[in-house]
């Protein structure tokens, strides 16, 4: 008995110095499989910006904080996708930080996009398997509610993302089930318009568009666009596309406009007929929130984990003018500090306020980030 339990004590402690010495060299054993998880808590970053901006903390202390709206009162309202609600972040003495959080809604399951239906001033949100209308007293607490999409796809790429066209109309963008396949839902991998009797494709090919954007100038849509994984650091780009109806972007079988996939993308006419992209990113740097901002476009990169080295972490502007006028530059680092192992923080979602600055959600660490000029 005694033997039995000594050589049980034996593996225990050789499973915990096996598992800590796995845990210490994580880095290094990661980078040899070709991924490079990010793990630890998190925290408050300091951030880097150009000349002339700066960058302060608007909130803090929330469960997953993901894109955000702007109420008609100014009022920042956020998707808090780990807490299943929406809450809204008023700053009533315009000191640049949220005065307090207050609950609009709740019970939304995987909660990741709200806009304002300007038809009528309703929250619209999405959560994982539904898409729902929230109506909103004085005070921006629900009042209603009515189903307007179920019974959605999950699983795969699970966040759904919503778009208030022009014309009133709406648009959800539904991610793939997998890395690479041939979908049998053939709502997934694409982004789909809102009908009266459900849904029906706007564009496709499109293997997790997370960010959605309309530019308010040009009444143009805009999406970022995650590439796959498993083809190197280096393979393929991530991108930003303009959502032109009937537009096919390729995926599984085309990636960027000209790159056949190696598994799906065999046949010579694998990329004929696919849409080009405005935009190339680096491979695998996970685009997610995009808005026009200071003559630009700003993408919030949320960062890596198929990749040798952490790539992302960072908010990146390219120069625009109703399209993309210039290259790629960085924004704001110091979500991945340099030399560190883990990030602090993953931007996710942007929003310019009613004040003229840029809102930065960081859904790892729960912060809310406020960017303004200073001259």
């Amino acid at each position: 008995m005694r033997r039995i339990r000594n050589l049980a004590l034996f593996g225990l402690l050789t499973l915990a110095i096996l598992g800590g010495a796995a845990w210490l060299f994580r880095a290094q054993w990661m980078s040899l499989a070709g991924v490079n998880f990010d793990a630890g808590p998190g925290g408050e970053a300091t951030l880097t910006l150009p000349q002339g901006y700066e960058a302060g903390v608007y909130a803090s202390g929330l469960l997953g904080p993901r894109f955000m709206a702007v109420a008609p009162d100014g009022t920042l309202l956020v998707a808090e996708r780990g807490a299943d609600r929406v809450v809204a972040l008023p700053d009533d003495d315009a000191d640049g930080r949220a005065d307090a959080a207050s609950v609009v809604a709740t019970d939304i399951p995987g909660v990741n996009s709200v806009a304002i239906d300007p038809a009528d001033g309703s929250l619209l949100a999405a959560g994982d398997a539904a898409l729902v209308r929230i109506e909103l007293d004085a005070d921006l607490a629900e009042t209603g509610r009515s189903t307007v999409v179920a019974d959605l796809p999950v699983g795969g790429h699970s966040t759904k993302t919503l778009l208030v066209l022009p014309d009133g109309r709406l648009l959800l963008s539904i991610g793939s089930s997998c890395d690479a396949c041939i979908e049998d839902d053939p709502r997934r991998a694409s982004i789909q318009l809102v009908t009266d009797d459900g849904l029906r494709p706007w564009a496709t090919g499109l293997r997790n568009a997370v960010g959605l954007w309309l530019d308010p100038d040009s009444g143009r849509a805009w999406a970022t666009v995650m590439g796959r994984d498993r083809l190197g650091d280096a393979l393929p780009p991530e991108t930003v596309y303009e959502l032109a109806e009937g537009l096919d972007a390729g995926w599984p079988r085309c990636h960027a406009g000209d790159q056949p996939d190696p598994e799906f993308g065999s046949g010579a006419d694998a990329c004929t007929g696919v849409g080009q992209p405005a935009v190339e990113l680096p491979a695998h740097t996970a685009p997610l929130g995009l808005v026009g901002w200071e003559e630009h476009l700003v993408v919030a990169l949320h960062g890596s984990w198929n990749s040798s080295t952490k790539v992302g972490y960072k908010l990146v502007w390219i120069p625009w003018d109703g399209a993309p006028a210039g290259p790629v530059e960085d924004l704001a680092t110091g979500f991945l500090p340099a030399g560190a192992t883990d990030a602090l923080g993953r931007p996710a979602g942007l929003a310019v306020g009613a004040d003229g600055a840029l809102y930065v959600s960081d859904d790892k660490a729960g912060f809310i980030y406020r960017v303004a000029a200073t001259d």
